[in-house]
Order: structure tokens, then C-alpha cells, then sequence
């Protein structure tokens, strides 16, 4: 039956040249199907790298995050440690001064000259606590940045993986030229 599809080429009797122009046809689409195969599999092994590495990204962000989290947490909770040890000191020169039971209007100086220190080294330590949470935002930022290059690279090399694989299409017409090109081959 596929003999008769191929009438005879060339004078030669339709079993030979045919039977031969056949096989070739037969042989370039399966070259043709096979290297689709295998490029469909490697893209398909490159998705699968993909969404482990992603996998990976992803819990790298959440570990550096939470360090970072962990991190500002203990900052905040040095710092309002700081606070209270600053008060309590102001605290205690306001009480020695108190103490010292002097008079007058230096005592009252000297009392709002503590009470001013002690206010600006609380200042002080708010002011730091505000930009250690500045700068855990900019991090926290820096993380994303990162982690989103590394998802798009990644979704970048799956599109060019996938993007090697010939559609049926454009493997059946290579078959086809191919096989165009050997019959005006042999009818020459």
C-alpha cells in the first residue's frame, strides 16, 4: 500500500527507488519526532530545576527575613532596656540632688539640666531604634529584590528551554522539505 503511494521514480521498477524514498521519509520523521522528544524532556527537566531552585529561593527569603526580623526584635528590646537604665540614672541624680538638701534656685538648674540629659540620651536611643527599622525595611527590600531576580532568571531559562522545542508543525515541515529535497533527487 505505501508502495503505491510513491509511483515508480526514475525508470526504476516502484519497489526499489520508492521503497527507499520511504524508508528515508519514514526515518526523517522519526529523527524529526525524536529530537522533538528530547528537547520537550530537557525543557521539562529545566522546569523541574526551576521549581526546586525557586523552592529554595524562596525559603532563603523567608530565613534571611525572619534573621532580620529576629535581629530588630532584639535591637528594640536592648534599646528599651537602654531607656530604662537612662531613666532610672536621671532618676537617681535628680534624687541625689534632692538629697544633697541644697536650695534654692541652683536646685532647680541643676534639676532640669538632669532631667533635660536624661530626656536627650532617651531621644538619643528612639532616634537610633528608628533607624534600625529604616534600615530592616531597605533589607527587607534588598531581599525581595533579590529573590525576584533569582524567580526571574529562572523563568527565564525555562522560556528558552521551551522555546528550543519545534513545534509539531515546523517538524513535520522539515520532514516534508526533506523529503521534497530526496524525491527531486531522484527524479533528476
Amino acid at each position: 500500500m505505501c508502495v503505491a503511494a510513491f509511483p515508480a521514480i526514475g525508470g526504476l521498477a516502484a519497489g526499489t527507488q520508492s521503497a527507499l524514498f520511504a524508508a528515508g521519509l519514514g526515518l526523517n520523521l522519526a529523527s524529526g519526532l525524536a529530537q522533538r522528544s528530547a528537547a520537550q524532556a530537557a525543557a521539562r527537566q529545566q522546569y523541574q530545576s526551576a521549581l526546586q531552585a525557586n523552592r529554595s529561593a524562596e525559603k532563603s527569603f523567608a530565613n534571611q527575613q525572619a534573621a532580620l526580623g529576629q535581629r530588630l526584635s532584639e535591637e528594640r528590646a536592648s534599646s528599651a532596656q537602654e531607656k530604662l537604665a537612662k531613666t532610672i540614672q536621671g532618676l537617681q541624680a535628680r534624687g541625689a540632688l534632692r538629697a544633697s538638701e541644697r536650695a534654692g534656685l541652683t536646685v532647680g538648674l541643676l534639676l532640669r539640666d538632669q532631667e533635660r540629659q536624661t530626656a536627650n540620651l532617651r531621644e538619643s536611643i528612639n532616634q537610633s531604634m528608628e533607624s534600625a527599622t529604616r534600615q530592616y525595611g531597605r533589607n527587607v527590600q534588598g531581599l525581595v529584590a533579590n529573590r525576584d531576580s533569582r524567580r526571574n532568571q529562572l523563568q527565564s531559562n525555562i522560556n528558552q528551554a521551551y522555546n528550543q522545542v519545534p513545534s509539531l508543525g515546523s517538524t513535520l515541515l522539515n520532514v516534508a522539505t526533506q523529503g521534497l529535497t530526496s524525491y527531486q533527487g531522484l527524479i533528476s
